[in-house]
């Protein structure tokens, strides 16, 4: 997903598609009917399904961020040597849901039209912070969800998000998704990684960039975050969040990425992922691995031009491929599948588009599914204008099409392939039956109350004292003595650095000087050098002492401040190699 708020400049048009009255009501009847039928049949089955299908607990990683191993879930229950047998409908699918899920799935799917389905298996953006237009599109185009951008969020007067108004308008496009007589839950996502991806800030918690999870190398920190963040979201009735981001960066060669991966390391990345998104799913919120077959290694931003992956197919499973194939065997339901192309799969096409790529994707085991990254990115748009895209996409295996351009478009692109035979009814029958399973297994998923905004903070600092990398200077005692300068970054950052310094007892005015390198900024000088983002600008610092902070948030500041005045550590190791710096650098 764009780490951006650009939007298509497509317009949006009216859909040539209007049902009659009679049509639509008896069609609406028909879809009522066959889920009630559906639903009955499985109403009594109401446990929580296991995140971790394959029975073993998250990943542990090492002190130094490395190799992820997993260990077997306790149990103090009796071992016998004759399992016991699942009802029919229990019967595990491999990604989630139970089989109950897939056939109530399956009758609700075949009571809907083309139109209802093509609607099944789409999940726009819209403008501003009209939520009652864009039910009323939900409606009329049967949509499945959609996603919230930063310009849907509603703010206060102070400039923070205005959690009753948001949550008010989610609960405006939830009930719109029952507008067919639907029982299952609307997908109501967002893009909330952590770091610079955040469409959702204060009074939130405000997390550090992933990669500090890499730098603490703690995949239980992971974990609890995962829940923490999620449980935010679930309050406001968010359904899913397009996280964790499992791409394995490549460092400075990696334009797009950055800090936003957990690691340069496939396996550490994978058990870190893994971990996050089983925290998230215990707070009953749905997530999605991403970008297959993997956006840190590549040197072209697919938010603007298609990137070229040359490696071969064993070089992508020795390396790329790694955190997805820990998704799938952990069971996770949801894939987003990227804008890049792969010339030893398919040449030229977009993995979001290639019919190769989504056969790899099955390959390795995948049953959930499998989302395309937001359609109105350059690498699509350039290449495949209007929204051609959607369908061709569908054909070649994505379940759910993500923010195409013009949704009316892109429906009756959908509606209009499927009845000249361009898109098998059976592929879009395939489709909105994967979409409609998951969220039927999410509806009757137990999920704990939503945590309220903020409540993650200590638990963000925590990550962040965990995280704080000390490439050079000393490792023990005060850095700084006790005042300081500072520079760099933005106003808010060194306004943040001051109020935590002043709490740690350092004072603001004379002394050495403090740089804070922002966002994508460059290499700096100064007495201390601090990378708030990916830590690649330590390499050109000038500087006695260098510091990778991995998050701008108060709460890391605060952990920096600690560690600059000595009174805590510096225990995290670095994620991916700096220059100089090999990967599990630290104190």
């Amino acid at each position: 997903m764009a780490w951006f708020q650009g939007r298509s400049d497509s317009s949006h048009k009216k859909t040539p598609y209007e049902k009659t009255p009679d049509t639509k009501t008896f069609q609406k009847s028909a879809l009522a009917l066959a889920m009630t039928a559906a639903m009955l049949a499985t109403a009594a089955c109401t446990g929580v399904p296991s995140p971790s299908p394959s029975g073993t607990s998250p990943a542990t990683a090492s002190p130094s961020g490395g190799a992820m191993r997993s260990e077997p879930a306790a149990s103090d229950a009796p071992h016998s040597s004759v399992p016991a047998t699942p009802a029919p409908g229990e019967r595990q699918l491999g990604w989630g849901p139970q089989q109950q899920d897939e056939d109530s799935a399956r009758a609700a799917v075949a009571a809907m039209s083309v139109e209802q389905k093509a609607g099944q298996v789409m999940m726009p953006f819209f403008a501003g912070t009209d939520f009652a237009a864009h039910a009323a599109t939900m409606e009329r185009l049967h949509l499945g969800g959609a996603i919230v951008m930063g310009d849907n969020v509603p703010l206060s007067a102070d400039g923070t998000v205005d959690t009753a108004a948001m949550a008010a308008g989610i609960s405006r496009l939830r009930n719109a998704a029952k507008a067919d007589g639907r029982t299952w839950p609307a997908l109501i996502g967002v893009d909330q990684e952590g770091g610079v991806v955040a469409r959702l800030r204060a009074p939130l918690t405000e997390w550090p960039a992933p990669m500090s999870f890499g730098a603490a190398g703690n995949v239980g920190l992971a974990t609890d975050a995962g829940k923490a963040l999620a449980s935010e979201l679930a309050g406001l009735g968010f359904t899913a969040d397009f996280a964790p981001d499992t791409d394995v960066t490549a460092g400075p060669q990696d334009p797009t990425i950055g800090a936003r991966a957990m690691s340069g390391d496939p396996d550490a990345a994978a058990g870190l992922g893994v971990g996050f998104a089983q925290g998230m799913l215990a707070a009953g919120v749905l997530p999605s691995a991403k970008h297959f077959p993997g956006h840190g290694s590549v040197a072209v931003d697919s938010h603007e031009n298609l990137p070229v992956q040359k490696a071969t197919v064993e070089q992508l499973r020795a390396k790329d491929w790694k955190p997805f194939q820990a998704a799938i065997d952990a069971g996770l339901p949801m894939i987003m599948t990227g804008h890049i192309s792969v010339p030893a799969l398919e040449p030229g096409v977009p993995a979001s588009l290639s019919k190769q790529s989504y056969a790899a994707l099955r390959g390795m085991g995948f049953k959930g599914v499998a989302v395309t990254d937001a359609l109105n990115m350059g690498a699509i748009k350039k290449q495949y204008p209007g929204d051609s895209a959607a369908p061709l996409a569908l054909a070649a295996g994505a379940d759910l099409l993500l923010m195409p351009g013009d949704v009316a478009a892109a429906h009756a692109a959908v509606v209009s392939a499927v009845k000249t035979g361009a898109v098998p009814a059976s592929r879009l029958d395939e489709a909105a039956q994967r979409v409609v399973t998951m969220m039927m297994w999410r509806a009757r998923t137990p999920a704990p109350q939503g945590a309220a905004p903020g409540s993650g903070s200590a638990l963000s600092q925590r990550i962040s004292a965990a995280a704080v990398t000390v490439l050079a200077g000393p490792c023990h005692g005060p850095m700084v003595p006790g005042s300081v300068r500072v520079a760099g970054g933005s106003e808010q950052d060194r306004a943040r650095f001051a109020r935590a310094a002043r709490a740690a007892g350092i004072t603001l005015g004379a002394g050495p000087l403090v740089t804070l390198i922002g966002y994508e900024g460059p290499p700096a000088t100064g007495d201390v050098v601090v990378a708030l983002d990916a830590p690649w600008p330590l390499a050109g610092s000038s500087a006695p002492a260098k510091v990778a902070l991995y998050g701008r948030s108060q709460e890391a500041f605060n952990a920096l401040a600690a560690v600059l005045a000595g009174k805590a550590p510096a225990p995290g190791k670095l994620p991916a190699a700096v220059g100089p710096y090999a990967p599990g650098s630290g104190c």
